[in-house]
């Protein structure tokens, strides 16, 4: 018996190192790059992560609207998603990281701000579009759950940046009176 239960624990443990080993990073090699070279400066590294979310909007939009792209797009939009709710995720932590160390990242907060509302207006036509047409009800089982995970994350992020900039806007008008 406690072999079969240390076996069945190193299997596990070895399943999810190999699972770990295969999650997919959200941005590409350029991006990274880009991302490498705006390491200094906050405000510019947040809007190129925006930009970056907004890129991986696009090509949901497009492989929705693209009827030759019909193969596996349930699949494809989901892995989009995934990487959507993750670059969402970093920017987060950007934003909170930079706001703890005082950045001014104002300008790139009202982007992110936008962006949200945005997002949240695409992911939710998208969320009632599997409601409403059932040609896209099928495919939408391959993203459902990751869908409703990354609508809860733009919903989270678009609370934090207005947060945040509301208490930059408030403690660099402070300084200025000083």
């Amino acid at each position: 018996m406690k072999k079969a239960l240390a076996v069945l624990s190193l299997s596990l443990l070895f399943s999810s190192m190999v699972w770990t080993q295969h999650k997919r990073d959200p941005l590409t090699e350029l991006e990274v790059d880009q991302l490498r070279e705006t390491a200094q400066e906050p405000d510019k590294r947040l809007k190129l992560m925006v930009k970056f979310a907004r890129a991986r909007m696009l090509a949901i939009d497009q492989l929705r609207s693209d009827p030759k792209l019909a193969q596996g797009r349930g699949a494809k939009i989901h892995d989009l998603l995934e990487d959507f709710m993750n670059l969402m995720d970093e920017i987060d932590d950007n934003v909170d990281n930079y706001s703890s160390k005082q950045s001014d990242i104002r300008k790139s907060l009202k982007e992110l701000v936008e962006a949200d509302t945005d997002f949240q207006l695409k992911l939710r036509t998208l969320k009632e579009a599997a409601k409403s047409d059932p040609k896209i009800s099928d495919e939408s089982k391959d993203y459902e759950f990751v869908l409703d995970n990354t609508l809860e994350a733009v919903n989270q992020s678009v609370d934090n940046a207005r947060k945040t900039l509301d208490e930059q806007n408030e403690e660099f008008a402070k300084k200025k009176k000083k």
